[in-house]
């Protein structure tokens, strides 16, 4: 009988220590933060937390890369150096693996595409296992650990800022290089800088872009950089209806057959909106911000109050931009800025200008913003590309609207009608205008609007069609992200 019992403890115990022995660090980090109540254990978190740990695992075994010892130019690829050799080694050791299936190298490690919802904690999830790979030169794992960390070179980084870097590093080289070919450059430029590379928001609506990247992502894997990449669509809805997709049609082949592709399309629950904003950054009223009544003096008053005043003899300041450009800030202090929402969403700026913008102030403040709907595109566009920029940057963005936050976008589809050979673009709204359907109306320089299908160019009208499936797609990452953005905690300290 005593015989019994202690076997059956024995068994007990073991089923309590097999756990440990069986989780990696990303599950390990993951169910601290449950056990503190800072997150609610998830089936579909819990399964991408092990498949994060399998890559962990695998990291391992990842081979070094070269080390330049000088600047990269044409020469690294047409003179017999090191570096060249690296790079042929390198090479060969890819086509031996794909072509032969010859894995005395060791297989290596895939990469991973991982698509869903909003606020399923595709990032969260990311992002834990991105803290578990240590530096070479990063001595803040715990002895006492038992988890075996990768020790490799690494990058986590938004997809805007990333495409960024890479268009500033092609204008760069062909400056001194006009007719060499940047792409080979800049991918072992990247492969030295990290091994591991892990992009957020995914996404490719431009034609240069699409065609960057597959050449870039080839390469990139030749040069045995890992790559993980959370997205909101999957591989095969990426550049959906893009201007000659045609062509990037291969780059989506090559990331199925090379990447683990995970989806969590069947996870609804959106996590951000269970903590509501009450941090006060979303103000919103249906009168001017600027008007006399008591409702608008109360949040102007609150504007100015998180404004904080603007400095004595502080003057205008311009923000420096790569490619000589400039946005001028004119209502600044040490840590804020105060706009119009027309002074940043209806002039032609992007994600490098709101970038330097998040870089430069800790608070960006917007009045005046309209409800986006069909008729602004364009601008809902720039907005939503300034949501996930301070959202990646942790910058405080403050909003005095002209509608609550749950009707600030209006979902809408978009679709191509052909009438007399000519095509023409109809946004089919769902609510919050008095019209059913509108037409695209262009803006020219000059200020003249004309409807778009007046160009008569069924190529770029497809390509205004993608755009605008891909706005509707992000509205709702971005009022989950303004959700999240609104809570007392967030910003950066």
């Amino acid at each position: 009988m005593m015989m019994k019992t202690m076997m059956k403890t024995k068994i007990a115990q073991h089923r309590v220590a097999r756990p440990c022995f069986s989780t990696g660090p990303v599950t390990a980090a993951y169910e601290l933060k449950v056990d503190a109540g800072e997150v609610r254990r998830d089936d579909a978190q819990v399964a991408l937390a092990a498949k994060f740990d399998a890559l962990h695992e695998s990291l391992a075994s990842l081979p070094p890369v070269p080390v330049r010892t000088d600047d990269s130019t044409e020469s690294s690829y047409t003179s017999s150096s090191p570096l060249l050799l690296a790079r042929s080694l390198a090479s060969a050791q890819s086509f031996l693996r794909k072509k032969f299936h010859l894995w005395t190298f060791g297989p290596p490690p895939r990469g991973m595409y991982i698509h869903g919802p909003v606020g399923v904690g595709k990032s969260f999830l990311m992002d834990l296992f991105y803290a578990s790979v240590i530096v070479p030169d990063d001595d803040s794992c715990c002895n006492n650990d038992s988890h075996k960390h990768a020790k490799i070179t690494k990058r986590r980084v938004h997809f805007h800022e990333f495409m960024l870097d890479v268009h500033h590093r092609i204008f760069v080289y062909k400056q001194k290089h006009p007719r060499g070919d940047a792409i080979p450059i800049i991918a072992q430029q990247l492969a030295q800088e990290a091994q591991l590379l892990c992009f957020d928001e995914f996404q490719v609506t431009d034609v240069a872009d699409a065609m960057i990247l597959k050449r870039l992502f080839l390469l990139l894997l030749d040069w045995n950089v890992v790559v993980v990449a959370t997205s909101n669509r999957s591989p095969d809805a990426l550049y959906k209806g893009g201007i000659n997709r045609s062509l990037f049609l291969p780059f989506i082949d090559m990331l199925k057959h090379t990447f683990d592709i995970i989806s969590m399309e069947g996870s609804t629950k959106d996590y951000r909106l269970e903590t509501r904003a009450d941090g006060q950054s979303y103000f919103w009223s249906n009168k001017d911000v600027h008007g006399d009544n008591n409702s608008n003096n109360n949040m102007q008053a609150q504007l100015e109050e998180i404004f904080g005043g603007t400095a004595s003899g502080t003057e205008a300041e311009a923000i420096h931009i790569p490619f000589g450009r400039t946005v001028q800030v004119a209502r600044l202090n040490d840590r804020c800025a105060w706009f119009d929402f027309s002074e940043l969403c209806y002039q032609p700026l992007g994600a490098a200008d709101y970038i330097f913008l998040c870089d430069r102030f800790q608070v960006l403040i917007m009045d005046r913003v309209p409800q986006l709907d069909a008729n602004h595109l364009d601008e809902a566009r720039r907005f939503v590309t300034l949501i996930d920029v301070c959202y990646e940057s942790r910058t405080r963005l403050v909003l005095a609207a002209k509608v609550p936050l749950d009707e600030l976008f209006v979902e809408f589809e978009a679709q191509v009608e052909s009438s007399d050979g000519n095509e023409e673009l109809f946004v089919s709204e769902k609510g919050g205008n008095s019209s059913s359907f509108a037409t695209t109306m262009i803006r020219t320089k000059e200020g003249e609007q004309f409807e778009w299908s007046a160009t008569g160019r069924s190529g770029v009208s497809l390509a205004q069609l993608s755009a605008a499936n891909d706005l509707a797609f992000s509205f709702r990452r971005a009022a989950s992200r303004l959700v999240e953005m609104g809570g007392k905690e967030w910003g950066r300290q």
